[in-house]
């Protein structure tokens, strides 16, 4: 098997992750798993989303969250540290996946089905679903030979913090225009803890992975290369 160094981050800003992340996908050739957690809060946008459409200034400004726009593409999501994040950045000649969002899509449902298992966990529309309720989302980038899977989980969340995004003009059809709080699930109600959920997430990566605990030194030392940089403060 490949071998995908994975490394455990915590209380690390998103705005600093996704920096990590351009760096591992843009100046290395290796697999990498990145898990974070206890992010601040933050509004993160995709690479071609409109902060007009998409967000409640009023209350960012109240609140002083912080807005990025990231690297990739997907929807907008806010983050805090009731988040947890999961980023795969793999090659096509480890995984035997090309670079494709769909194909990307699939492998990586094929990986948390098993950390899932009995909760009617599914890939539905590009987000993660127990049901008919959204408890992760996705964005993906895609290039030769090489891909990038980034989830944010909602381990739990405030109502309040989700009345910062307005609902999008364009939204997935399973949604039915329902309200942030008809429409989200909480993990915590269905998973036991957090080192759990990474830890069958560790599981299930050992089967289609030589693993290795990566540092977050090595990975600064990577992000010190020269790469093209997209992820910016809005």
């Amino acid at each position: 098997m490949e071998k995908l160094k994975l490394v455990r981050l915590s209380r690390c800003p998103i705005y600093e992750q996704l920096l990590l992340e351009e760096a591992l996908l843009r100046a290395d050739t290796g697999n990498w798993c990145l898990f974070n957690e206890e992010a601040s809060p933050a509004i993160v946008m995709g690479i071609s989303g409109k902060a007009e459409e998409l967000i409640n200034f009023e209350q960012v400004r109240e609140k002083s969250i912080p807005i990025i726009r990231r690297f990739t593409g997907g929807g907008t999501v806010i983050v805090d540290a009731n988040t947890c994040f999961v980023t795969l950045i793999c090659n096509t000649s480890s995984t035997g996946i090309d670079p494709f969002p769909e194909k990307v899509h699939r492998w990586a449902e094929a990986l948390y089905n098993p950390v899932f298992i009995g909760l009617n966990f599914s890939l539905r529309e590009n987000d993660y679903v127990f049901g008919e309720r959204k408890f992760g989302g996705n964005a993906q980038y895609m290039q030769r030979g090489r891909w990038l899977h980034h989830s944010s989980f909602l381990w739990d969340y405030e109502v309040e913090m989700m009345n910062c995004l307005t609902l999008p003009p364009k939204m997935p059809s399973y949604r039915q225009k329902r309200s942030h709080d008809e429409f989200l699930s909480k993990m915590c109600l269905h998973i036991d803890s957090k080192p759990h959920f990474f830890g069958e997430i560790k599981k299930s990566l050992a089967h289609h992975f030589d693993l290795e605990e990566g540092t977050i030194e090595e990975v600064k030392r990577i992000q010190n290369l020269p790469h093209r940089i997209s992820t910016v403060l809005f």
